[in-house]
């Protein structure tokens, strides 16, 4: 059975966002190797109070070689996205196993958030 791990950071605390990296060495020691993961940065929708770029996330996310979105729970943007993109690759990844196809790229569809309007979009 495959499994997918959602990292959750909050774009207007910079202590969620360090705690990221506390989470990803966790997930690497104790969590079933090749476990799909996805970094998510909640409430995109508050971009006046932004204390997280979009750029040091999706960085940490190219150096983990995981997927990043930004989303809003309130507004509903681009949750249906990630949880669908995260239900993709671990059916892909599943897939490629029974396949034998287990060498595929990492994917780097993003998401961030329009800073005119405030409104999340595809990046």
């Amino acid at each position: 059975m495959e499994l997918g791990i959602i990292l959750v950071y909050d774009i207007t605390d910079e202590k969620s966002f360090e705690n990221i990296q506390n989470w990803m060495k966790s997930i690497k020691e104790n969590a079933s190797a090749g476990v799909e993961r996805l970094l998510l940065g909640n409430k995109c929708d508050m971009e006046a109070k932004r204390k997280v770029q979009k750029e040091q996330a999706d960085k940490l996310a190219r150096e983990h070689g995981i997927r990043f979105f930004e989303t809003s729970a309130k507004s509903s943007m681009n949750v249906d996205e990630a949880f669908s993109s995260l239900a993709r690759d671990i059916l892909l990844k599943s897939g490629s196993r029974r396949s034998g196809n287990g060498n595929m790229p990492p994917s780097t569809d993003l998401k961030t958030c329009d800073k005119k309007n405030t409104k999340c979009s595809l990046g």
